[in-house]
Protein backbone atom coordinates (compact mmCIF):
# COMPACT_ATOMS: atom_id res chain seq x y z
CA UNK A 1 0.00 0.00 0.00
CA UNK A 2 1.29 3.55 -0.69
CA UNK A 3 0.74 6.80 -0.05
CA UNK A 4 -1.14 9.07 -2.51
CA UNK A 5 2.14 10.33 -3.56
CA UNK A 6 3.47 6.88 -4.71
CA UNK A 7 6.26 6.95 -1.71
CA UNK A 8 5.43 4.53 1.03
CA UNK A 9 6.14 4.80 4.87
CA UNK A 10 8.11 2.38 6.39
CA UNK A 11 6.52 1.35 9.99
CA UNK A 12 8.52 1.79 13.16
CA UNK A 13 8.87 -1.99 13.18
CA UNK A 14 11.47 -3.48 10.96
CA UNK A 15 9.40 -6.41 10.28
CA UNK A 16 6.78 -4.66 8.99
CA UNK A 17 6.20 -4.10 5.37
CA UNK A 18 6.16 -0.29 4.53
CA UNK A 19 2.51 1.01 5.78
CA UNK A 20 0.82 3.82 4.36
CA UNK A 21 1.40 7.18 5.83
CA UNK A 22 -1.43 8.01 6.73
CA UNK A 23 -2.09 4.81 8.87
CA UNK A 24 -4.89 6.48 10.80
CA UNK A 25 -6.92 7.49 7.54
CA UNK A 26 -6.38 3.90 6.53
CA UNK A 27 -7.79 2.66 9.52
CA UNK A 28 -10.66 5.13 9.68
CA UNK A 29 -11.40 4.59 6.16
CA UNK A 30 -11.96 0.57 6.53
CA UNK A 31 -14.00 1.03 10.30
CA UNK A 32 -16.24 3.89 8.64
CA UNK A 33 -17.33 1.52 5.45
CA UNK A 34 -18.32 -1.59 8.02
CA UNK A 35 -20.01 0.27 10.32
CA UNK A 36 -22.19 2.14 7.43
CA UNK A 37 -22.94 -0.96 5.99
CA UNK A 38 -22.42 -4.54 6.32
CA UNK A 39 -23.92 -7.69 5.97
CA UNK A 40 -26.02 -8.82 9.07
CA UNK A 41 -24.93 -12.31 10.58
CA UNK A 42 -26.64 -12.62 14.05
CA UNK A 43 -23.28 -13.93 15.36
CA UNK A 44 -21.83 -10.12 14.86
CA UNK A 45 -24.39 -9.00 17.54
CA UNK A 46 -23.74 -10.98 20.27
CA UNK A 47 -20.15 -10.99 22.39
CA UNK A 48 -21.04 -13.96 24.38
CA UNK A 49 -17.94 -16.15 23.77
CA UNK A 50 -20.25 -19.53 23.13
CA UNK A 51 -22.60 -18.11 20.55
CA UNK A 52 -19.30 -17.05 18.51
CA UNK A 53 -17.09 -20.37 19.01
CA UNK A 54 -20.24 -22.43 17.77
CA UNK A 55 -20.45 -19.82 14.92
CA UNK A 56 -16.94 -19.97 14.17
CA UNK A 57 -16.92 -23.71 14.28
CA UNK A 58 -19.67 -23.89 11.59
CA UNK A 59 -18.25 -21.82 9.58
CA UNK A 60 -15.32 -23.79 8.65
CA UNK A 61 -15.47 -24.98 4.68
CA UNK A 62 -19.78 -23.89 5.40
CA UNK A 63 -21.13 -20.59 3.10
CA UNK A 64 -22.02 -18.51 5.67
CA UNK A 65 -25.91 -17.32 4.38
CA UNK A 66 -26.49 -21.72 5.19
CA UNK A 67 -24.34 -21.24 8.48
CA UNK A 68 -27.37 -18.66 9.84
CA UNK A 69 -30.51 -20.98 10.28
CA UNK A 70 -28.40 -23.74 11.59
CA UNK A 71 -26.79 -21.47 14.11
CA UNK A 72 -29.86 -19.96 15.18
CA UNK A 73 -31.11 -23.49 15.65
CA UNK A 74 -28.62 -24.71 17.68
CA UNK A 75 -28.95 -22.11 20.26
CA UNK A 76 -32.48 -22.96 20.63
CA UNK A 77 -31.62 -26.74 21.09
CA UNK A 78 -28.51 -25.65 23.40
CA UNK A 79 -28.64 -21.83 24.64
CA UNK A 80 -25.48 -22.55 26.84
CA UNK A 81 -22.72 -24.28 27.07
CA UNK A 82 -23.73 -25.41 30.11
CA UNK A 83 -26.81 -27.11 27.96
CA UNK A 84 -24.66 -28.53 25.26
CA UNK A 85 -22.22 -29.67 27.92
CA UNK A 86 -25.38 -31.76 29.17
CA UNK A 87 -26.37 -33.23 25.77
CA UNK A 88 -25.94 -36.45 24.56
CA UNK A 89 -23.32 -36.42 22.21
CA UNK A 90 -24.90 -38.64 19.67
CA UNK A 91 -27.79 -35.65 19.81
CA UNK A 92 -25.51 -33.56 19.10
CA UNK A 93 -23.51 -35.03 16.10
CA UNK A 94 -27.03 -36.05 14.59
CA UNK A 95 -28.20 -32.17 14.33
CA UNK A 96 -24.39 -31.43 12.87
CA UNK A 97 -24.86 -34.24 10.45
CA UNK A 98 -28.90 -33.18 9.86
CA UNK A 99 -27.80 -29.76 9.00
CA UNK A 100 -24.78 -30.66 6.74
CA UNK A 101 -22.46 -28.81 8.35
CA UNK A 102 -19.48 -30.96 7.90
CA UNK A 103 -17.43 -32.90 9.46
CA UNK A 104 -19.14 -34.81 12.61
CA UNK A 105 -16.19 -34.58 14.59
CA UNK A 106 -16.44 -30.86 14.43
CA UNK A 107 -19.79 -31.89 16.73
CA UNK A 108 -18.10 -33.75 18.83
CA UNK A 109 -15.36 -31.52 19.71
CA UNK A 110 -17.32 -28.48 20.31
CA UNK A 111 -19.38 -30.95 22.84
CA UNK A 112 -16.06 -31.76 24.46
CA UNK A 113 -15.17 -27.80 24.50
CA UNK A 114 -18.45 -27.26 26.53
CA UNK A 115 -17.42 -29.87 29.31
CA UNK A 116 -14.12 -28.56 29.84
CA UNK A 117 -15.49 -24.69 29.82
CA UNK A 118 -17.97 -26.21 32.51
CA UNK A 119 -15.44 -28.43 34.34
CA UNK A 120 -12.16 -26.89 34.02
CA UNK A 121 -13.11 -23.25 33.95
CA UNK A 122 -16.45 -22.90 35.91
CA UNK A 123 -18.67 -22.28 33.18
CA UNK A 124 -16.49 -19.22 32.46
CA UNK A 125 -14.94 -18.85 28.94
CA UNK A 126 -10.79 -18.01 28.86
CA UNK A 127 -10.27 -15.09 26.83
CA UNK A 128 -7.18 -14.74 25.78
CA UNK A 129 -6.24 -16.51 22.15
CA UNK A 130 -3.64 -18.95 24.30
CA UNK A 131 -6.10 -20.22 26.87
CA UNK A 132 -8.94 -20.97 24.01
CA UNK A 133 -6.43 -23.22 22.50
CA UNK A 134 -6.67 -25.08 25.38
CA UNK A 135 -10.25 -26.23 24.59
CA UNK A 136 -10.94 -29.17 22.58
CA UNK A 137 -10.88 -28.76 18.74
CA UNK A 138 -10.17 -24.62 18.96
CA UNK A 139 -7.21 -23.84 17.19
CA UNK A 140 -5.09 -20.67 16.55
CA UNK A 141 -7.48 -19.20 13.59
CA UNK A 142 -11.01 -19.83 15.60
CA UNK A 143 -9.27 -19.23 19.19
CA UNK A 144 -8.02 -15.42 17.99
CA UNK A 145 -11.70 -15.04 16.38
CA UNK A 146 -13.35 -16.04 19.80
CA UNK A 147 -11.03 -13.63 21.57
CA UNK A 148 -11.86 -10.73 19.14
CA UNK A 149 -15.32 -11.22 18.33
CA UNK A 150 -16.26 -11.92 21.86
CA UNK A 151 -13.51 -10.10 24.15
CA UNK A 152 -12.32 -7.62 21.73
CA UNK A 153 -8.87 -9.17 22.75
CA UNK A 154 -7.38 -10.53 19.76
CA UNK A 155 -4.65 -10.01 17.05
CA UNK A 156 -5.63 -9.32 13.82
CA UNK A 157 -7.37 -12.67 11.75
CA UNK A 158 -5.97 -13.99 8.98
CA UNK A 159 -8.18 -16.22 6.36
CA UNK A 160 -8.22 -16.59 2.68
CA UNK A 161 -10.18 -13.14 2.23
CA UNK A 162 -7.95 -11.30 4.57
CA UNK A 163 -4.95 -12.51 2.64
CA UNK A 164 -6.31 -11.85 -0.46
CA UNK A 165 -6.79 -8.15 0.57
CA UNK A 166 -3.44 -7.71 1.69
CA UNK A 167 -1.53 -9.09 -1.07
CA UNK A 168 -3.94 -6.84 -3.60
CA UNK A 169 -3.26 -3.63 -1.47
CA UNK A 170 0.00 -4.03 -0.39
CA UNK A 171 2.99 -3.84 -3.22
CA UNK A 172 5.92 -5.41 -0.70
CA UNK A 173 3.40 -8.21 0.12
CA UNK A 174 3.10 -8.82 -3.27
CA UNK A 175 6.72 -9.34 -4.28
CA UNK A 176 7.56 -11.08 -1.12
CA UNK A 177 9.09 -14.55 -1.74
CA UNK A 178 7.07 -15.45 1.70
CA UNK A 179 5.07 -12.58 2.43
CA UNK A 180 4.30 -12.20 6.50
CA UNK A 181 0.48 -11.81 6.51
CA UNK A 182 -0.17 -11.69 9.98
CA UNK A 183 2.80 -9.22 10.95
CA UNK A 184 1.30 -6.74 8.70
CA UNK A 185 -2.56 -7.38 9.65
CA UNK A 186 -1.74 -6.91 13.18
CA UNK A 187 0.58 -3.56 12.41
CA UNK A 188 -2.41 -2.64 10.26
CA UNK A 189 -5.37 -3.25 13.40
CA UNK A 190 -5.62 -0.62 15.96
CA UNK A 191 -4.76 -1.55 19.32
CA UNK A 192 -7.76 -2.71 21.29
CA UNK A 193 -9.98 -3.01 18.54
CA UNK A 194 -9.77 -6.49 17.22
CA UNK A 195 -13.59 -6.90 17.20
CA UNK A 196 -14.74 -4.17 14.94
CA UNK A 197 -11.63 -4.15 12.80
CA UNK A 198 -11.45 -8.23 11.92
CA UNK A 199 -15.47 -7.56 11.47
CA UNK A 200 -14.14 -5.05 8.53
CA UNK A 201 -11.53 -6.39 7.29
CA UNK A 202 -13.18 -9.82 6.77
CA UNK A 203 -15.83 -7.91 5.06
CA UNK A 204 -13.73 -6.17 2.80
CA UNK A 205 -12.30 -9.04 1.77
CA UNK A 206 -16.00 -11.39 1.27
CA UNK A 207 -17.91 -8.28 -0.34
CA UNK A 208 -15.18 -5.88 -2.00
CA UNK A 209 -12.30 -7.77 -2.43
CA UNK A 210 -13.47 -11.38 -3.69
CA UNK A 211 -11.94 -13.10 -6.64
CA UNK A 212 -12.99 -11.00 -8.74
CA UNK A 213 -12.77 -7.18 -7.20
CA UNK A 214 -15.94 -5.29 -6.88
CA UNK A 215 -14.40 -2.04 -5.93
CA UNK A 216 -16.62 0.33 -7.08
CA UNK A 217 -19.49 -1.19 -6.54
CA UNK A 218 -18.83 -1.53 -2.75
CA UNK A 219 -17.52 1.43 -2.44
CA UNK A 220 -14.20 -0.09 -1.20
CA UNK A 221 -12.68 2.11 1.15
CA UNK A 222 -9.25 1.47 0.48
CA UNK A 223 -9.14 2.44 -3.52
CA UNK A 224 -7.14 5.34 -2.21
CA UNK A 225 -4.07 3.16 -1.28
CA UNK A 226 -4.28 -0.10 -3.10
CA UNK A 227 -1.72 -1.00 -5.02
CA UNK A 228 -4.20 -3.48 -7.26
CA UNK A 229 -6.72 -0.25 -7.71
CA UNK A 230 -3.88 2.08 -8.90
CA UNK A 231 -2.28 -0.60 -11.50
CA UNK A 232 -5.34 -2.91 -12.34
CA UNK A 233 -3.05 -5.88 -11.37
CA UNK A 234 -5.94 -8.25 -9.43
CA UNK A 235 -3.99 -10.89 -9.04
CA UNK A 236 -3.55 -12.83 -5.77
CA UNK A 237 -2.91 -15.88 -4.26
CA UNK A 238 -4.28 -19.02 -5.67
CA UNK A 239 -7.59 -20.21 -3.17
CA UNK A 240 -7.60 -23.67 -3.00
CA UNK A 241 -10.75 -25.52 -4.18
CA UNK A 242 -13.18 -27.76 -2.31
CA UNK A 243 -13.29 -31.20 -3.10
CA UNK A 244 -17.00 -31.91 -4.23
CA UNK A 245 -19.26 -33.08 -1.44
CA UNK A 246 -21.70 -35.26 -3.59
CA UNK A 247 -20.16 -38.98 -3.24
CA UNK A 248 -17.27 -37.98 -1.51
CA UNK A 249 -16.40 -40.09 1.70
CA UNK A 250 -17.64 -37.10 3.83
CA UNK A 251 -20.81 -37.36 2.33
CA UNK A 252 -21.18 -41.14 3.16
CA UNK A 253 -20.07 -40.92 6.67
CA UNK A 254 -22.60 -38.34 7.53
CA UNK A 255 -25.10 -40.81 6.18
CA UNK A 256 -23.66 -43.51 8.49
CA UNK A 257 -24.40 -41.32 11.04
CA UNK A 258 -27.58 -40.18 10.56
CA UNK A 259 -28.99 -43.59 9.53
CA UNK A 260 -27.21 -44.91 12.71
CA UNK A 261 -29.14 -42.03 15.05
CA UNK A 262 -32.27 -43.17 13.90
CA UNK A 263 -31.56 -46.63 14.78
CA UNK A 264 -30.03 -48.74 17.88
CA UNK A 265 -27.89 -50.93 16.18
CA UNK A 266 -27.41 -52.09 12.38
CA UNK A 267 -25.42 -55.00 10.71
CA UNK A 268 -23.16 -54.32 8.20
CA UNK A 269 -25.32 -54.91 5.04
CA UNK A 270 -28.09 -53.46 6.61
CA UNK A 271 -26.37 -50.08 6.67
CA UNK A 272 -24.90 -50.51 3.53
CA UNK A 273 -28.08 -50.95 1.52
CA UNK A 274 -29.89 -47.93 3.59
CA UNK A 275 -25.96 -45.52 2.80
CA UNK A 276 -26.20 -46.11 -1.14
CA UNK A 277 -28.37 -48.07 -3.34
CA UNK A 278 -25.67 -49.60 -5.20
CA UNK A 279 -24.30 -51.34 -2.07
CA UNK A 280 -22.90 -54.82 -3.43
CA UNK A 281 -21.30 -56.43 -0.05
CA UNK A 282 -18.52 -58.00 -2.39
CA UNK A 283 -18.51 -55.15 -4.88
CA UNK A 284 -16.17 -51.65 -4.73
CA UNK A 285 -18.81 -50.27 -2.62
CA UNK A 286 -19.35 -53.39 -0.37
CA UNK A 287 -18.21 -54.52 2.79
CA UNK A 288 -14.89 -53.54 3.25
CA UNK A 289 -15.06 -50.00 1.97
CA UNK A 290 -17.80 -49.89 4.56
CA UNK A 291 -15.65 -51.10 7.25
CA UNK A 292 -12.89 -48.27 6.09
CA UNK A 293 -16.05 -45.60 6.40
CA UNK A 294 -16.53 -47.20 10.13
CA UNK A 295 -12.95 -47.28 10.91
CA UNK A 296 -12.63 -43.65 10.66
CA UNK A 297 -15.60 -43.09 12.47
CA UNK A 298 -14.80 -45.08 15.28
CA UNK A 299 -11.20 -43.50 15.38
CA UNK A 300 -13.12 -39.96 15.82
CA UNK A 301 -14.98 -41.75 18.77
CA UNK A 302 -18.06 -41.52 17.41
CA UNK A 303 -19.77 -45.06 16.04
CA UNK A 304 -18.66 -48.52 17.93
CA UNK A 305 -18.39 -51.60 16.01
CA UNK A 306 -18.42 -54.82 17.30
CA UNK A 307 -18.98 -58.62 16.57
CA UNK A 308 -21.87 -60.62 17.58
CA UNK A 309 -23.58 -63.58 16.46
CA UNK A 310 -21.54 -63.95 13.38
CA UNK A 311 -22.32 -60.40 12.11
CA UNK A 312 -20.84 -56.80 12.29
CA UNK A 313 -22.43 -54.55 14.30
CA UNK A 314 -22.70 -50.76 13.89
CA UNK A 315 -23.90 -47.97 16.23
CA UNK A 316 -22.95 -44.87 17.62
CA UNK A 317 -21.42 -44.23 21.17
CA UNK A 318 -23.83 -42.34 23.59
Amino acid sequence: MTDPDGVSAVDADADVPALPADLDAVRDALIGWYEDDHREFPWRRTDDPYAVLVSEVMSQQTQLDRVVAAWEDFLDEWPTAADLAAADRADVVAFWSDHSLGYNNRAKYLHEAAKQVETEYDGEFPDSPDELRELMGVGPYTANAVASFAFDNGDAVVDTNVKRVLYRAFEEIRTADDPDYETVANALMPEGESRVWNNAVMELGGVACQKTPRCDEEGCPWREWCHAYQTGDFTAPDVPTQPSFEGSRRQFRGRIVRVLGEHDEMTLDDLGHRIRVDYDPDGEHGREWLRELLSDLAEDGLVAVEKAGGNTIARLRR
